[in-house]
């Protein structure tokens, strides 16, 4: 039975199928050991990346390749990105900052490839780049600052009376920050995805394949876009993360 209908020739389909995990070999349980689905992109993404920052710039001809301007053009807009929030102090942390984002961006973009799967959209994944960079951040900021750290939380420009109701709202704000970062990325990718799932459903019908068709062309072309976006959104609230833990009292 093909997908978009059944028996009695009604409209079937399931748009969050393509986000399932499943093991690469086999049909059995999935174990925090076994190969899937989403190891296998997640690596071809590192591969990616490997493939544009390494092999793709050996060269390092005064006149660059397409795939060495690709690779500078990323690399700059990142750094100037990490310069411009945090400072020039905080560029000694550029390189961990640009991972994120490449990363990101590959997985979102290797994720519209055709029966692939998008390891962004799954909040396992998005969540440990989430709390990491939380986690990474806070420890950064005491070893930098020390207890002084805490002072971003008091608002010393504020009344004092309003001082106390402020830091409590600021506190809940900053632990909120990981989970809101995780579920940003995972909410928009996996919405994309399932719209793109309901509209090839849809050319399933003769009447509408024309108009799905079209429909499916242009939100790929906007998908391509997002991709860009939700990693340069992630990559720019990790920037003014960084640049708290950077400058505490800013």
């Amino acid at each position: 039975m093909a997908e978009g209908t059944d028996d009695a020739g009604g409209l079937v389909f399931h748009p969050l199928d393509q986000v399932i995990i499943r093991p690469l070999f086999g049909d059995g349980p999935v174990y925090w050991y076994t190969p899937t689905n989403a190891t296998l992109w997640m690596a071809l993404a590192v591969l990616s990346i490997y493939l544009l920052l390494v092999v793709g710039t050996q060269g390092r001809s005064i006149v660059p390749t397409r795939v060495q301007s690709v690779a500078e053009m990323l690399y700059g807009l990142v750094y100037k990105m990490v310069e411009d929030v945090t400072g020039h102090e905080g560029v000694k942390y550029f390189p961990y900052v640009l991972t994120l984002f490449l990363f990101i961006l590959f997985a979102n973009l290797l994720g519209l490839i055709p029966f692939s799967f998008t390891a962004t959209s799954h909040i396992g994944v998005t969540a440990v780049l989430g709390f990491g960079v939380f986690i990474a951040i806070t420890a950064l900021g005491f070893i930098l600052n020390g207890p002084a750290f805490l002072s971003m939380f008091w608002m010393k420009s504020a009344p004092l009376f309003l001082r106390p109701v402020i830091a409590i709202i600021e506190v809940i704000s900053y632990f909120v920050r990981p989970v809101s970062h995780s579920i940003r990325l995972a909410g928009n990718v996996t919405a994309g995805h399932a719209v793109l799932k309901v509209f090839a459903a849809f050319a399933a019908v003769a009447a509408l394949s024309p108009v799905s068709v079209l429909a499916m062309v242009a939100i790929y072309g906007l998908e391509v876009l997002v991709a860009g976006i939700q990693a340069y959104v992630f990559t720019i609230l990790t920037c003014v993360y960084l640049r708290d833990a950077v400058h505490p009292h800013h």
